[in-house]
């Protein structure tokens, strides 16, 4: 039997696929927005697709990031110039756990597992940071074996930050519950400290009873399948997902709801649903706008979006959550006065909604890869920017910052050539094949003011790497295969590793197989070293058309 190089790369795809799933949670959880704490109680129920045998449990407990000053996220450089002292007690969080039990087929409890936890610093040896939990299993988990856990848990909720947390009445919780690493076919957790990086964990379904004031609006991951009002005062929202590695949420008393529909002559239709704030009244049209060009560049370009529905969340003013992606829901962005044109929201919402293919869907470790997500949207969104709204026009706001002028005729450069004068200050730091959660200057190669007190001088080199590098480097390969060459690239990578965890060089082996020519020599010089920058951006010519970038010698 004869095997293509096609289908042997399918067939390792699926493989990998498998390897990866199986973690599925069921949540009942109820928050008290006086206290800021959701408590409640999840059943976990985890399969090995390894060949290996797993001898212990990792979680993640992200909110213990704002435990206190001594974590590992609060103690990275890029945090150094934040003054917490100014933050009351209430404005902390913590991921507390009241128990832990193992429980039996028929959900009966088996063995305690409590005072088997045990927090493990992987990444940076910090004995303060509680971020990872690990719990020793009083036998090992066998190959194809499934197990259940019962976790009862609070979660204590911060003011806003990191793009999750309280402000005022209202709530958003992101990475808000104990969540398994990945067990990978390596034979070891794959579970990082929360320092500075995203995201990384299994597909699986999420069914999850979330209970808040009566009269709130809840938006979250999935399909309400149920509401309930309850006697005192409050009511059960159901929420049910398949297929899915992530689960956030949101509620208000404030929000407006809106409902439209994405349809397509050949892709799937979307229900979309925009809880938007009293204050951006008479925006949703735009939020409804960038999110189908979203859906339809995106499916028509890589491929199709294959859950059905979508929830787009406007944050409250200066919740500091907007502009970040979760499965099947997304935060935009916008603000009280928005001049036509200026787009925004429309770029945060075509960037978060893209989020949905290159995150949600093809679901790469961001711990590590955190450009096989960022890098490839932000060229994505670049491209449907382009395609659907033209050149981005130049907008200064005064009276600190409340009262927006937008100067027709005028443009800004790209999102993803904005910031080249950085490039040489920081992309010398790191190479983009660095493990994202190493990136400096927040691993710690930062630099010193005369006053010897640290400092960072321009964006991080995590952000330069996983965002605009990989982006520019995305247009230069679109440029010298050609579009059509290079879309089928991105097309076949999607559909060759949806719903599983590809690694860069999974890519670049699609993008060798699809061109029909060795590539290697553009990843070294773009991906293994920093080689790519002995050339710069010299000018950028942009019209109704094309978008034409030339280049110097550096």
């Amino acid at each position: 039997m004869k095997f293509t190089i096609g289908l042997i790369l399918a067939l390792v795809a699926a493989l990998h696929s498998l390897s990866l799933e199986g973690a599925d949670y069921q949540m009942e959880v109820m928050l008290d927005p006086d206290s800021k704490i959701v408590s409640g109680v999840q059943v976990i129920r985890w399969t090995n697709r390894t060949s290996f045998s797993a001898p212990d449990l990792q979680f993640h407990l992200y909110y213990n990031a704002w435990r206190d000053r001594r974590s590992s996220f609060l103690n990275s450089r890029r945090m150094v110039t934040r003054d917490f002292d100014k933050w009351e007690e209430n404005e902390w969080a913590y991921n507390e756990i009241d128990s832990l039990v193992l429980l039996s087929e028929e959900g009966s409890e088996t063995t305690d597992l409590t005072s088997r936890i045990e927090y493990i610093q992987p990444d940076d040896g910090n004995p303060h940071d509680r971020t990872v939990m690990k719990v020793l299993l009083p036998q090992p988990v066998e190959p194809g074996i499934t197990i259940r856990v019962r976790v009862k848990f609070r979660t204590k909720v911060p003011r806003t930050f990191a793009r999750t947390g309280f402000r005022g009445d209202y709530f958003f919780l992101a990475h808000w519950f104990p969540k398994l690493g990945v067990f990978e076919e390596k034979g070891s957790w794959n579970c990082h400290q929360f320092i500075q990086t995203e995201f990384f964990s299994n597909f699986g379904t999420y069914d999850v009873k979330l209970t808040v004031p009566a009269d709130w609006v809840v938006g979250a991951t999935g399909i309400r399948k149920d509401h309930q009002p309850n006697s005192d005062g409050t009511a059960t929202h159901h929420y049910y997902q398949e297929q899915v590695h992530d689960f956030a949420w949101t509620t208000s008393p404030h929000f407006l709801e809106y409902k439209e529909k994405f349809e397509h002559p050949v892709l799937k239709p979307v229900d979309i649903r925009l809880l938007l704030m009293p204050d951006h009244e008479g925006q949703e049209d735009r939020y409804f706008e960038s999110t189908r060009a979203a859906l339809r560049y995106y499916g028509e370009w890589f491929g199709e979006y294959p859950y059905g529905h979508l929830t787009v969340i406007d944050p409250a003013y200066r919740s500091r959550s907007g502009g970040m992606e979760y499965s099947t829901l997304f935060t935009g962005g916008t603000r009280w006065l928005n001049p036509l044109g200026s787009n925004d929201p429309e770029g945060v919402t075509v960037h978060e909604a893209g989020h949905q293919f290159w995150y949600g869907i093809v679901a790469n470790n961001e711990f590590e890869d955190a450009w096989l997500d960022e890098g490839f949207n932000t060229y994505s969104t670049e491209r449907v920017m382009q395609e659907v709204f033209g050149p981005n026009p130049l907008v200064k706001r005064y009276l600190e910052g409340f009262v927006p002028i937008l100067f027709e005729g005028m443009y800004e450069s790209s999102r993803t050539v904005s910031g080249l004068g950085d490039f040489y200050s920081n992309l010398k730091l790191d190479i983009m094949s660095t493990p994202s959660w190493q990136y400096g200057p927040a691993a710690g190669r930062d630099r010193q003011s005369a006053a010897g007190r640290n400092r960072i001088y321009g964006p991080s080199s995590y952000v330069l790497n996983a965002y605009t590098k990989p982006a520019l480097m995305f247009f230069t390969l679109e440029r010298y295969l050609g579009w059509e060459t290079f879309r089928q690239i991105l097309s076949t990578y999607f559909e060759r590793w949806k719903f599983a965890h590809p690694l860069p060089h999974d890519f670049f082996d699609i993008a060798d197989q699809v061109s029909g020519q060795d590539l290697s020599w553009f990843w070294e010089q773009s991906y293994f070293s920093s080689n790519v920058f002995d050339y710069a951006v010299d000018s950028v010519h942009s019209s109704d058309d094309f978008q034409e970038v030339v280049i110097r010698r550096w």
